[in-house]
């Protein structure tokens, strides 16, 4: 496949002239090699992360609103201050530990309701702000007792196109499986075509770590995004892992280049059985130099919903990956 230009003007579409039906195409599983995705998962888990988990989508956290997440078995509370700054800490209040996430935010200020406790996202009476992060499209806390890596200023947040030049939306879900699932789900990609064929078609790994050390853990993917019937967009993407709880996908050739897709996972609190629980939360960040694509910027507010709407599906085929992983590592029977 010769991916698009993705040069303004080029229509982006493409006729399949001689589609191979679903059960046709070539399998993977000879090159799909067990070793080469456990070790680019290790490669991905040696990574620092700075204790940085992901808690939200930006746009989920308006003034005025609380945000409650458990990160582990941490319990944590969101909200933005009087000038919109995200503030975050303990999700339980220090006088006798009512849930925060439950209180009203005013002007600002979260306001315990059970005595009246009242937090401007500085230290007070106990209750010690954890670090924060917010890059525009996703919310981020530090907890440096769940992490126990040495702590960075700022998240490793990916190269991503500017938010005002793009069309960004975020998909949130939840899994009974471990953060490293998810990675490795993502540093498979030769499951696309198979597992997947109502989106991708045509998917051809070209290049893999074990081709290119020096790339670390980049694998390089011809693959051909379904729009109806026999048309189809096809891009050159690369997938890398650039900390232990996030992948990323960059389309460098074809339709949308620059365009990324970010996969980070956050361990929650485990499940009334004790099972592992992970929130999946992916962003999308869509970019293009066609100038109609301003006319997709105005119309972002009815684009995010259908593009959540595309990444539920392909997670809830991923989910089920993810957790189908868990449950062989966890009985022994994994053969990865």
């Amino acid at each position: 496949m010769s991916p698009a230009t993705g040069r303004p003007g080029r229509i982006p579409l493409r006729l399949r002239r001689a589609p191979v039906p679903w059960d046709r195409q070539a399998p993977t599983w000879r090159d799909a090699k067990p070793g080469l995705i456990a070790d680019a998962l290790k490669r991905a888990q040696s990574r620092p992360s700075g204790n940085w988990y992901v808690i939200g989508a930006s746009r989920d956290l308006p003034p005025g609103r609380t945000l409650g997440v458990t990160v582990g078995s941490t319990e944590v509370v969101a909200w933005r201050d009087g000038e919109g700054k995200l503030r975050t800490g303990p999700g339980a209040c220090p006088h006798l530990g009512a849930p925060l996430r439950d209180s009203p935010v005013r002007c600002g200020t979260l306001v315990c309701h059970w005595h009246g406790l009242a937090l401007d996202g500085w230290p007070f009476a106990g209750w010690e702000p954890y670090p924060a992060f917010d890059d525009g499209v996703l919310l981020w806390v530090r907890l440096d007792r769940v992490g126990g890596e040495t702590p960075s200023e700022r998240p490793y947040v990916p190269v991503r196109p500017r938010v005002r030049d793009a069309v960004e939306a975020v998909y949130t879900g939840v899994g009974r499986c471990e953060p490293e699932d998810v990675v490795a789900n993502r540093l498979d990609p030769w499951h696309g075509a198979w597992f997947h064929p109502y989106s991708f078609v045509d998917l051809t790994v070209t290049g893999t770590p074990a081709d290119s050390p020096a790339d670390n853990d980049g694998f390089m993917v011809d693959v051909s995004f379904k729009v109806a019937g026999r048309l189809v967009v096809p891009v050159r993407a690369r997938f890398t892992a650039p900390e232990p709880r996030t992948v990323v996908m960059h389309i460098i050739e074809g339709e949308g280049a620059g365009s990324v897709v970010e996969t980070h996972a956050t361990p929650l609190a485990p499940d009334e059985r004790g099972r592992p629980r992970t929130a999946v939360t992916e962003a999308l960040v869509a970019a293009s130099d066609r100038r109609g694509f301003a006319v997709a910027r105005a119309a972002a507010p009815l684009l995010r919903p259908l593009m959540r709407a595309s990444a539920g599906r392909l997670w809830r085929d991923d989910l089920a990956y993810a957790e189908r992983r868990w449950e062989l590592r966890d009985s022994g029977r994994f053969p990865g």
